[in-house]
């Protein structure tokens, strides 16, 4: 009994990255986090989607194929598959990024290792490397990791971005005085849906390893920016978009729900939350209620 008592204690004292076999991985196009991780303070080129729920300790991995290894930090939960990004599939598959020499395939079977998440520490991209988490959107999975001693509670930074593409709110730190309160104080109104255009988010898109911006699907140049044929094409006019305080209140539930649920495997969320809230900002213009 003594000797299971011991066994016990070393495997839950080593369990936390302790994990590792083999999976499939798939190719993943559009950045996406199920607990509010902020694509635009972390490398989106290397992130896994995996099916197991977001871990408060276990978000590192590390992949082998064919004597090439790669680390990737998992924060979002995928509907099956072993999705990671395209470009990071694309490395570990030809030894090429997929904005060097993109390719096209399917599952491939690839070494895994849980590993301490120092090892991801180049992929987030904050000062001390702590993990970006939305102010609005990150709190039920970031009280759970507080509830413990873990890696991600010791080791966050939350701000005041609505969404993982960073296209709402605005980009600033907030501070959580915790466990006094579960909702953080920011600078500006926490949640406020203001637009976002100096922390773009890009995906490489699949096949031909172009650059697109995540927040409308544009497809951008080199460096980021758009090409100046399509820039002039596809200016329009902004609306002044409500604070949620200003809706009538079935129309806050829809939006919360919406921002609630922008994790998923091609985004699709995040994309129907802006168009939601910028119909409702006609709506609000032109008087239609």
């Amino acid at each position: 009994m003594r000797w299971f008592t011991f066994v016990s204690s070393l495997l839950a004292a080593t369990g936390a990255y302790a994990a590792k076999g083999t999976i499939w991985a798939t190719p993943h196009e559009s950045y996406s986090s199920s607990v509010g991780v902020l694509g635009c303070k972390v490398d989106t080129n290397r992130i896994a989607y995996w099916p197991n729920s977001v871990d408060c300790n276990n978000i590192c991995v590390k992949l082998k194929y064919e004597g090439r290894e790669l680390t990737l930090l998992r924060i979002d939960q995928s509907e099956g598959a072993h999705d990671i990004s395209y470009s990071a599939w694309n490395y570990l598959y030809t030894g090429y990024w997929a904005t060097e020499k993109p390719a096209v395939g399917g599952p491939l079977p690839m070494e895994y290792e849980d590993v301490d998440p120092s090892q991801c520490a180049d992929i987030i991209k904050t000062k001390d490397h702590k993990l970006p988490l939305s102010a609005s959107n990150s709190m039920n999975f970031l009280a759970s990791c507080l509830a413990t001693d873990t890696w991600v509670g010791k080791n966050y930074q939350l701000y005041n971005i609505l969404d993982p593409i960073c296209s709402w709110g605005h980009n600033e730190k907030c501070n959580l005085d915790w466990p006094n309160n579960n909702q953080a104080s920011c600078p500006h109104q926490l949640g406020t849906p203001a637009v976002l255009t100096d922390t773009p988010v890009y995906n490489v898109q699949y096949m031909t390893g172009k650059l697109v911006l995540a927040s409308s699907g544009q497809v951008v140049d080199g460096t980021g920016a758009q090409p100046a044929d399509s820039a002039a094409s596809t200016v329009t006019p902004t609306l002044p978009l409500p604070s949620l305080t200003s809706l009538p209140t079935p129309l806050t539930v829809v939006v919360s729900h919406l921002k609630q649920n922008m994790g998923g495997r091609s985004s699709q969320g995040n994309k129907v939350a802006m168009m939601t809230m910028g119909f409702f900002s006609y709506w609000l213009l032109y008087g239609l209620w």
